[in-house]
């Protein structure tokens, strides 16, 4: 995801099959501060955004419960646990793997398998109080702070220097 100073179109189409990575970004970042919008607040941008990556809707108050609690477990507002969802295993290709049709229970068992790889951990909210997008740190030592230092840790970073200046 390219992030900007003006308004990008976050809301794509997956190409090819969805990594476990992209399925979890876009669920966590269906929320977007910085343009006071919320997809699972517009039925039909929430249906879309379930049908492109062929997901069937549940009950709206547990996806936003799951959403949020996500959101709290890797940086982003205080939240409660995500509460579980259904999952099963099958096995596909002789491989056993963790499958949901639900929206939920995708997005969980696409966390547990970031969890199980190492890469949980790698997944982060943006500190900037008006952005908290959600991104994943594909640095070597796993220490971005910012979704992008061209924007956020540039603007952050002014901030604190005028704060200083003032002092001054």
């Amino acid at each position: 995801m390219e992030v900007s100073s003006g308004h990008v179109n976050r809301y794509t189409a997956y190409s090819g099959l969805v990594s476990d990575v992209e399925l979890v970004l876009d669920f966590l970042n269906t929320v977007d501060v910085e343009q006071h919008a919320d997809v699972l607040d517009d039925p039909v941008l929430w249906l879309a955004w379930l049908a492109e990556r062929a997901l069937e809707p549940g009950d709206p108050k547990h996806v936003r419960a799951v959403r949020d609690g996500l959101r709290g477990c890797v940086g982003g507002p205080e939240a409660p646990p995500p509460p579980g969802a259904d999952v099963r295993i099958e096995v596909v290709d002789g491989s056993a793997r963790l499958v949901a049709a639900e929206v939920t229970g995708a997005v969980l068992a696409a966390a547990s398998r970031l969890v199980v790889l190492g890469d949980w951990e790698r997944m982060k909210i943006c500190p900037a109080d008006e952005c908290q997008w959600a991104f994943f740190d594909r640095s070597r030592n796993r220490s971005r702070t910012w979704c992008s230092m061209q924007v956020c840790g540039n603007r952050e970073k002014a901030r604190a220097w005028r704060e200083r200046a003032k002092l001054s």
